[in-house]
């Protein structure tokens, strides 16, 4: 009976004393939610979305240029020479870098897949694995271009305080101090007599 098949399925399904159906769709549930799974897919959940697999093919061809320019060496031992590496592989490492910056911005303002939260946990992965390789194991550093105006900066305010008081300590005029001597108070016998004189 239609009528009572909500009350038959949730009968059958907690039939068992540990309810297994319902636990493991409870954790199954969680952890998609969890993941955010939906954010690697589309409105309608037909696939990936375009931005995804855009991602996913550049984090391939990340890998790939990362292996071939390791020039037979294994990762793992010690970092002899990952030039090769950090040169051949910029391009593709920022392009990879600018696309997750660019995606996150989007999630945020709610994306392709509707949903407004982080990333999806493949995207966010990828990427993490993709840093650490980057900067820890070929410890390719990417110089700041903000360094030097920073520096800049911050020397000439140190520098003018220096400046300040060398100018008005040059400019200024260099008088001698005339010491006053002051006068003499006359003793107290001499007061009284004064006193005495006027009263």
């Amino acid at each position: 009976n239609s009528s009572e098949s909500h009350n038959c399925a949730k009968s059958i399904l907690t039939s068992d004393r540990l309810q297994i159906v319902v636990t493991l769709s409870k954790f199954f549930n969680e952890t998609w939610e969890a993941a955010n799974c939906a954010n690697c897919l589309k409105n309608s959940s037909e696939g990936l979305s375009n931005s995804t697999v855009e991602f996913l093919d550049l984090f391939n061809k990340s890998l790939t240029c990362f292996e071939h320019n390791l020039q037979g060496q294994t990762i793992y031992l010690s970092p002899t020479n990952y030039t090769e590496v950090c040169k051949n592989c910029n391009k593709t490492y920022k392009m990879l870098n600018d696309l997750y910056n660019n995606l996150q911005r989007l999630n945020r303002q709610g994306g392709e897949s509707g949903h407004s939260a982080h990333l999806c946990i493949d995207v966010e992965d990828a990427m993490n694995i993709t840093r650490k390789l980057w900067s820890r194991t070929f410890n390719c550093s990417v110089p700041c271009s903000d360094t030097v105006p920073v520096i800049a900066v911050s020397s000439l305010f140190l520098f003018l305080p220096v400046v300040f008081y060398l100018s008005s300590f040059l400019h200024s005029k260099q008088k001698k101090r005339i010491l006053i001597l002051p006068k003499r108070i006359q003793s107290n016998a001499s007061l009284v007599n004064i006193q005495e004189k006027y009263s």
